[in-house]
């Protein structure tokens, strides 16, 4: 997926919890703009951080640059979380995720669960329905391991709930994990952050879910799907290995 125009370069001065951030672009103009992450950033803040804006002319937006990408470990991260169902739809209309692309109709944001909305719903009249939940993963730790949540996510635990629940009723329900770094050849639900989450992740897939992690390439002139990679151990095997570590340390 090409960005629509290219992206202006800046130094990071601050980013705040939530929407906004702070920078100094290349002629040493400073600006205030939207930061399309509610999440924790955890590691992905760092004053001076080269980063990338989008760029946006008139309409309601009350501020022009849009927090795309950051310069972090040596490489380029995602940190848009609307970036990644639109590379979820695109790997799976190329055939990078399972079968999936053999759907005839692909529909976003519907309504389902408890007040809740799928982000994918794929049907076939010769098909089972298809939930997919999309979650953006930007975290790392170790070298090469993507790892999600960053921090507690309720939310995120009752997605995997519903999900769930399409799975017992006889659909078919799909966790994709979207992982907007380059660094990352392997994922795991990050257990000792949040173990609530890790519990329903092992919930769900006892119930029948099904989970893909989908590594991508990010550079200032596209993120793009690159192909499904291997994820560790469930998340309450990744909890007691933490617990483990800690209590030998």
């Amino acid at each position: 997926m090409l960005f629509n125009s290219p992206l202006v370069p800046a130094r990071l001065i601050a980013r705040y919890k939530r929407f906004l951030f702070d920078a100094e672009l290349g002629d040493g103009t400073f600006i205030t703009g939207s930061c399309p992450n509610t999440g924790s950033m955890l590691g992905l803040t760092a004053p001076g951080s080269r980063i990338w804006l989008s760029e946006h002319e008139g309409g309601k937006r009350k501020y022009r640059h849009v927090f795309e990408l950051i310069e972090a470990d040596g490489t380029t991260v995602g940190v848009n979380t609307g970036m990644p169902n639109r590379v979820a739809a695109e790997a799976i209309a190329l055939g990078q995720v399972s079968d999936l692309g053999d759907y005839t109709t692909v529909r976003r944001e519907q309504n389902y669960g408890r007040n809740s909305r799928i982000d994918l719903l794929l049907t076939d009249p010769l098909r089972t329905t298809t939930y997919v939940e999309v979650k953006n993963v930007h975290f790392m730790r170790q070298p090469g391991l993507a790892e999600f949540p960053d921090t507690a996510t309720a939310r995120g635990a009752k997605h995997l709930e519903e999900l769930g629940d399409m799975a017992e009723a006889g659909y078919r329900a799909v966790m994709l994990f979207v992982i907007q770094r380059n660094d990352c050849d392997r994922f795991r639900i990050c257990g000792d952050l949040d173990p609530v989450y890790a519990r329903a992740y092992d919930r769900a897939l006892a119930r029948g879910v099904e989970v893909y992690a989908l590594k991508c390439r990010v550079s200032p002139t596209e993120i793009a799907p690159a192909g499904l990679i291997p994820i560790d151990e469930p998340g309450i095997a990744a909890l007691h290995t933490s617990i483990k570590i800690s209590a030998e340390g």
